[in-house]
């Protein structure tokens, strides 16, 4: 026997007992799972994943590294939740946009994906329980906040109980495969101003189509000669479509935020992120008064976007991020001092800062 083979011998072995310790990993999960129901607690508990997912990193002696451990407990833990009940997660599709690959990097390939084409009907999913979560786009490193997202946060009460930082990799596909028979060009419009430059030097006078997602540009190239679409590469799986460039984005340090809400309030872990919203009184000084809070109080202010309120003209509503949990001392003694100086302040949410 080979050496080869005797080490192929001694992997079948380690699988069978892989397979093994996951089905007995499976049964004592199922039994939490009857527990749980016997006391009507939560049947996903994000925090308890977060533990185990940090406590596996923590002692990984390699040769896997991290980020590969991560993503094979992710699909270890979605498996096993579907055992109980798969979660149902709402993004903004269709299928393979990238919001959809974003939370398939969150909550694994066994949750059941509802797809949207409208922001709001995400965020109703969620309120009314059609939907465990929702996955919505925020922001882009390049193309700045995503402006509805920020303005729908007014009036839901869907909390913020997550953040995703995805890499975005544009590519250009099409059913041919000669790049000098494109004549139009399907994508969203982020997507096209991400690839100004790519697309001025390659396609020149090509004219480019808006459409409502990178998946939904996929699936109308599929359907015309000489069509393409800018997309990611699983929507060129997905339409059967032809690569004929990769990474056309002109900064390759771009990447989207996604937010994850839903219904439930995120424990601290230790390394937490907070989003509030405020509308602040017309006076001197006014913005000065809501930022003196966090200077004083050491706090991380991370990002504050302003919004016009529109319901009424010429008031204006502030998205917050800062460092920390919405529990910790410092932050409660922040928000009682913003409480004195604005006219609305609204929590959406702690949540743990992506990693």
């Amino acid at each position: 026997m080979s050496k080869i083979v005797q080490l192929r011998k001694r992997i079948d072995d380690i699988d069978e007992k892989l397979l093994e310790l996951l089905n007995k990993r499976a049964e004592f999960a199922i039994l939490i799972g009857k527990e749980k129901s016997k006391t009507k607690s939560n049947f996903h508990v994000p925090d308890r994943e977060r533990e185990i997912i940090d406590r596996i990193t923590k002692i990984n002696k390699g040769p896997f590294q991290n980020d590969s451990l991560k993503s094979i407990y992710r699909e270890i833990l979605s498996a096993t939740l579907s055992l109980e009940k798969p979660l149902t997660i709402a993004y903004l599709g269709p299928q393979a946009t990238f919001t959809h690959l974003a939370a398939m990097n969150q909550f694994g390939s066994s949750a059941t994906y509802v797809p949207s084409d409208r922001l709001d009907t995400i965020f109703s999913e969620v309120e009314m329980g059609r939907a465990d979560y929702g996955v919505v786009p925020i922001e882009n490193s390049m193309e700045g906040v995503v402006t509805h997202t920020l303005d729908l946060f007014v009036d839901s009460y869907v909390n913020i109980c997550g953040e995703i930082l995805l890499e975005i990799h544009h590519c250009l596909m099409s059913k041919g495969k000669d790049i000098g028979k494109i004549k139009k060009v399907y994508s969203h419009p982020q997507p096209v101003a991400q690839c100004r430059l790519w697309l001025e030097r390659n396609l020149p006078n090509i004219i480019h189509y808006e459409v409502s997602s990178t998946a939904r540009a996929a699936e109308m190239a599929a359907k015309e000669k000489g069509a393409a679409a800018i997309a990611s590469e699983a929507a060129a799986g997905l339409y059967k479509l032809n690569m004929l460039a990769r990474s056309i984005e002109d900064n390759k340090n771009n990447y989207t935020r996604f937010l994850i809400i839903g219904r439930a309030k995120r424990k601290r872990s230790g390394s937490d992120k907070t989003s509030i919203l405020v509308s602040i009184k017309d006076r001197v000084g006014a913005l000065y008064h809501i930022l003196e809070p966090f200077e004083k109080e050491k706090i991380n202010l991370t990002k504050i976007e302003s919004r016009p309120l529109r319901k009424r003209a010429w008031e204006y509503v502030f998205y917050m991020d800062f460092e920390g949990h919405i529990e910790d001392k410092n932050i409660v003694r922040t928000i009682e001092k913003l409480k004195k100086n604005v006219l609305f302040l609204k929590i959406l949410g702690s949540y743990p800062k992506w990693s």
